[in-house]
């Protein structure tokens, strides 16, 4: 089993930034890390992967420049930077560790899940 914590999410207006952190706990060896998001009624969407060994970074097309992820190895944690944020960045984000190989976008091959973070961008 993978614990998976996340921090740091709350209320901001739109143009400021906002970090959020996930602690994992538990069982090693994962492959990656991700960031999701889901607003309420709308499907859970990919924000931003990272692998544990190497720096490979994944972003989704419409949020890099803006977010940017990164890792504590030492502290098994992993971050999310969160730059000029828009009310449409509102949502609770969820990060996920995925064992194995493969692409790093998609929110079925993650197993283990955290309990989410609201983030709420104020106009």
């Amino acid at each position: 089993q993978v614990q998976l914590v996340e921090s740091g999410g709350g209320l901001v207006q739109a143009g400021g930034s906002l970090r959020i952190s996930c602690a994992a706990s538990g069982r090693t060896g994962s492959s990656a890390m991700g960031w999701f998001r889901q607003a309420p009624g709308k499907e859970r969407e990919f924000v931003a992967a990272i692998r544990w060994s190497g720096s490979d970074l994944t972003y989704e097309d419409s949020l890099k420049g803006r977010f940017t992820i990164s890792k504590d190895n030492a502290k098994n944690t992993v971050y999310l930077q969160m730059n000029s944020l828009k009310p449409e960045d509102t949502a609770v984000y969820y990060c996920a560790a995925r064992f194995g190989l493969g692409p790093v976008t998609l929110a079925n091959d993650y197993a283990y899940w955290g309990q989410g973070t609201q983030v709420t961008v104020s106009s």
